[in-house]
């Protein structure tokens, strides 16, 4: 694929985490997340494995963070009520 001249490279999007058991801080691309938006805040996160002890890590997500994640590429899954 060749550039196109005066358009520079885009940086790949970096989230900051942090591993809630080993406590470790770390950055990880966006494809090393994964959204899912629920129907109230309690069904509403993200989540990732820890790449130092290996853990999974789930968080929730509120306005915000749904924002920012969307928006730098996380693959999102939409949960639906079953009401």
């Amino acid at each position: 694929m060749s550039e196109i001249p005066g358009m520079s490279r885009l940086a790949p999007v970096l989230f900051k985490a942090a591993c809630p058991d080993c406590r470790a801080r770390f950055e990880l691309s966006a494809g090393a997340l994964r959204l899912a938006i629920g129907a109230s805040a309690r069904t509403t996160f993200y989540s990732f494995t820890c790449p130092e002890c290996g853990t999974a890590v789930r968080k929730p997500a509120g306005e915000r963070i749904v924002e920012l994640l969307t928006g730098g590429g996380v693959r999102t899954l939409r949960l639906h009520s079953t009401v």
